[in-house]
């Protein structure tokens, strides 16, 4: 018995529509053309993830690079401060010779002539 006599023979007897029979290869063919989307979308998240945990811009890499971005600008406003002050000590050796007497007594040990050194011992 061919396979179409069968489904003759079934839409008689229950009374179902030719169109009825169309419609389910249908819905087959979405089935299976939905589960074949969903796999292929599933794939592609997968990669997607992969590349953002494992890839060359990921997300451990970026917070690695923000630290190092971090450190270094802590870095360069310690090293900005210190240009301020160095050129706050220029600028006063240039102005006057109090700043170069100063530098002379603290650092050489310096003194002026007719001046007397005491020098203080704490114990």
């Amino acid at each position: 018995m061919p396979a179409s006599a069968g489904m003759t023979s079934l839409r008689k007897r229950r009374g179902f529509p030719p169109f009825f029979f169309r419609r389910e290869k249908a819905k087959k063919r979405y089935t299976v053309a939905m589960k074949i989307l969903i796999a292929i979308l599933a794939v592609m998240l997968l990669l997607l993830q992969i590349s953002l945990w494992l890839g060359d811009g990921s997300l451990p890499k970026a917070w690695q690079l923000q630290q190092a971005v971090n450190l270094q600008k802590t870095e360069n406003e310690k090293l900005a401060e210190r240009n301020r002050a160095l050129k706050a000590e220029v600028d006063d050796l240039k102005q006057g010779q109090a700043a170069i007497e100063e530098r002379a007594r603290n650092e050489l040990g310096m003194i002026r002539q007719g001046e007397t050194f005491y020098q203080v011992i704490e114990e």
